[in-house]
């Protein structure tokens, strides 16, 4: 078992860096249009970037999303993404250290990243599907967790909420019954925030409501529109010659709430939201900011530079950040907090999902 997640580890941070694994369009950035402000009446040299979230105040409104980790290539990339996020005073996830859980020779590919950011503020990272009973393997439980957290010397814990992936994968845990209740009784039993985090199918408003009654501290709403893990499963299950698999992956790659909509949807749920899937410019972090998400999260854009080493990813953020940047000015937007107050048009088929993001949300 040690030797296959290690090996499914891998071949995930092969296929996610490829382009069939990408499903932007569905994200539909290009039809939510921010209003030009012909007097910003700012400086855009004194635009303050610095946000809260989980009770610390970073430099920026950006969060790089939990990848990878259970596999030997998979410690550079933590080790780069760690030093980008000490550098830019940003939090960073790991990937599901499911893989750590069950061979704890693995823990060192997780335990980088502290090692590489010895003040940055990391999220731990387990998938719920794992504290649930899955045929004849229990389920983990808090002092597994624990494990996860000490690995990293963690500030907070992301469950991730994959069913989506594990609905298409040969290996996957599909008993979903019980999910509320474990993580009920997980944010009793430990003393540090959890974060709902999707991995690319979004949330309703329902769902986050349901976290927040839960326990839950922060949503990760993982929309649809960026890297589809159904793609990367039909792209494993094709590799390994699986046709059945690899169609069902395909069919699914585009399901789920688009982004923008997501953010729409959870913001009654009242808790701090993170913007994650397809936020590929910081123009589309600035009008998933002005939808009302607190951060955005990245995640195959740094992959793919975190690949290159640490100065192409260096690079690639700074201009991600002086997007973002230009963009608030050009709304005369001198905060974070300011941009979410920003107006804002939303065309075509986003335009109907955030129309009848109240109806939705009441269906759930």
């Amino acid at each position: 078992m040690d030797e296959a997640t290690s090996r499914r580890k891998a071949e995930h941070l092969t296929v996610a860096a490829r382009a069939e694994s990408e499903v932007a369009a569905t994200a539909r950035w290009a039809e939510i249009i921010l209003l030009h402000n012909p007097l910003p009446e700012i400086d855009r040299a004194a635009i303050e970037l610095s946000t809260p979230f989980l009770g610390r105040r970073f430099a920026l409104p950006i969060v790089i999303a939990g990848m990878t980790g259970g596999h030997p290539r998979a410690t550079e990339v933590n080790r780069t993404l760690a030093r980008v996020a000490e550098r830019f005073d940003i939090p960073m996830g790991v990937g599901s250290q499911r893989a750590m859980l069950v061979n704890p020779a693995l823990t060192a590919t997780y335990a980088v990243a502290r090692e590489a950011a010895p003040t940055a503020f990391l999220i731990a990272n387990v998938g719920l599907p794992q504290l649930l009973p899955q045929g004849a393997a229990a389920p983990l439980g808090a002092t597994e967790l624990r494990r996860a957290i000490e690995a990293i010397g963690a500030g907070a814990l992301a469950l991730h909420l994959n069913f989506l992936q594990e609905a298409v994968q040969a290996e996957g845990d599909t008993n979903a019954r019980g999910g509320l209740a474990a993580i009920r009784a997980l944010a009793a039993e430990l003393d540090l925030p959890l974060v709902a985090k999707e991995t690319g199918a979004g949330m309703t408003a329902r769902a986050a409501t349901s976290l927040a009654a839960a326990g839950i501290a922060a949503l990760e709403v993982g929309g649809a529109g960026g890297t589809s893990f159904a793609a990367v499963e039909a792209g494993r299950a094709a590799d390994a010659g699986d046709g059945r698999l690899a169609a069902l992956g395909r069919l699914f790659a585009d399901w789920g709430v688009p982004t923008p909509a997501a953010v729409r949807m959870v913001r009654r749920a009242g808790l701090p939201i993170v913007a994650t899937g397809g936020v590929r410019s910081g123009l589309d972090a600035a009008k998933a900011l002005a939808l009302g998400a607190n951060l955005v999260g990245l995640a195959r854009p740094l992959l793919e530079r975190a690949l290159l080493g640490e100065a192409a990813t260096v690079e690639w953020l700074s201009g991600f950040v002086e997007e973002l940047r230009t963009a608030m000015f050009l709304v005369g937007a001198a905060t974070p907090a300011e941009l979410k107050i920003a107006p804002y048009l939303a065309l075509g088929t986003t335009r109907s999902w955030l129309e009848e993001a109240d109806r939705l949300a009441e269906l759930g």
